[in-house]
């Protein structure tokens, strides 16, 4: 089934710096506000309003860049209000859905236990609910193209750690927040690692160096240590990841 809009709150238009505008539809993370966001930027960008010359959407919000020599504030918040009336009757599920390997045994997953044990589960439960539930690209962001996905359920809102973790691998499989993390590059981080990817979430070479992109469909696949290892040797393979079309 299509997933359609229904009205939310006016969202608050914001100005940011003399060339854009944010569009921001909730201060708190919901899967609605967050759909409205992916699923606004990609009208923005069909409707291609002259003038605009960067977009990005963030967990709740979306920030439009403009060229004050070819529009202005005034024009191209009305715009945007326009637009707005044609998000309520939006199909908003995923135009794509990504399927992607990940290991869960104790060398790839060294937190997964501690995270399982904070939301009330046992260390099978806690892969279960992670390779079942159908999660979304919430946003990308703080390294490129490295995705924010969610959500997860509510006895997920693990708060991060007090202290960093010195060192987790590109392709390390983070969570915290109700939110889970595939790291772009290695990294120090707060969130706990659950387990273990080989997949790139940023191809800098490529055409389209950022893989995923917001509002897209993903679902974890459980594999062994050994399958993983032979994933990582097969730099072709990405890590084994699967993409379908779905509209």
């Amino acid at each position: 089934m299509p997933e359609i809009m229904s009205p939310l709150a006016d969202p608050a238009f914001c100005p940011l710096g003399v060339d854009g505008v944010l569009v921001r539809f909730a201060r708190a993370l919901t899967a609605e506000a967050n759909a409205s966001a992916s699923g606004f930027c990609a009208q923005i960008k069909a409707a291609a309003l002259p003038g605009v010359t960067e977009l990005a959407s963030s967990l709740t919000s979306v920030r439009v860049g403009f060229d004050p020599a070819v529009t202005d504030r005034q024009r191209i918040t009305a715009q945007l209000r326009d637009l707005l009336t044609g998000l309520q009757s939006a199909d908003t599920s995923p135009r794509r859905l990504w399927r992607i390997p990940v290991a869960f045994g104790p060398s790839h997953a060294p937190q997964l236990h501690e995270a399982a044990q904070l939301a009330g589960l046992t260390a099978e439960q806690a892969v279960a609910e992670i390779t079942t539930t159908m999660l979304r690209v919430l946003a990308i962001g703080f390294a490129p193209g490295q995705p924010y996905l969610g959500l997860m359920p509510l006895h997920w809102d693990i708060p991060r750690q007090s202290d960093l973790t010195p060192h987790v691998p590109r392709g390390a499989l983070v969570t915290a927040v109700r939110q889970l993390i595939i790291f772009a590059a290695d990294t120090p981080t707060g969130w706990r690692q659950i387990g273990q990817s080989a997949f790139s979430v940023w191809q800098p070479d490529s055409d389209t160096p950022f893989l995923l992109d917001a509002g897209d469909g993903l679902q974890f696949v459980a594999v062994s240590d050994d399958t993983l290892r032979d994933l990582q040797a097969n730099p072709d393979s990405n890590g084994g990841a699967r993409c379908e079309v779905l509209r």
